[in-house]
């Protein structure tokens, strides 16, 4: 599974974390920045990691900045795109059963270490449930986004 990593200044240390995890546990990982801690905008990199996943140049991808709120906003600007905020292994293990999501959004002043490999691991670790109300429910996210986003 090839992920997509993208993150600010703020994530930039949680982001070199994880990349070194994933790679430990035999990810292929494109990290598409930021490469240092010096002050830069979180949408760049949002929108970097997410045309991967949208084009299909990776299979997933995990988008940081201090929070995870404005990069993942910017994150699902790209259609196709379901990137979901989680700091805690319940919502990322109900965000890929429920909504299948592609991207996940951490929030590097939020979770620690230890904690984000634990929300890393049960995301890329679950799959999506299948079921007709959660297929239903995406399809309607779907019709949204070609409404809207155009």
């Amino acid at each position: 599974m090839k992920i997509a990593l993208g993150s600010d200044h703020g994530g930039f240390f949680l982001k070199e974390k994880i990349k070194s995890y994933l790679i430990g546990k035999g990810y292929e990982v494109k990290d598409f920045g930021t490469y240092s801690p010096e002050s830069v905008d979180y949408p760049t990199f949002g929108l970097k990691a997410a045309l991967a996943v949208s084009k299909g140049e990776c299979d997933k991808g995990i988008v940081i900045c201090s929070t995870g709120i404005g990069i993942s906003i910017a994150a699902n600007k790209v259609k196709g795109i379901r990137a979901a905020l989680c700091s805690d292994t319940f919502s990322a293990r109900l965000t890929r059963e429920h909504n299948d999501t592609n991207v996940l959004a951490l929030g590097a002043f939020i979770v620690g270490e230890k904690l984000a490999y634990a929300i890393v691991d049960t995301w890329l670790g679950t799959e999506f449930s299948g079921e007709e109300r959660h297929k239903r429910r995406i399809d309607e996210i779907t019709e949204i986004e070609n409404q809207y986003l155009k």
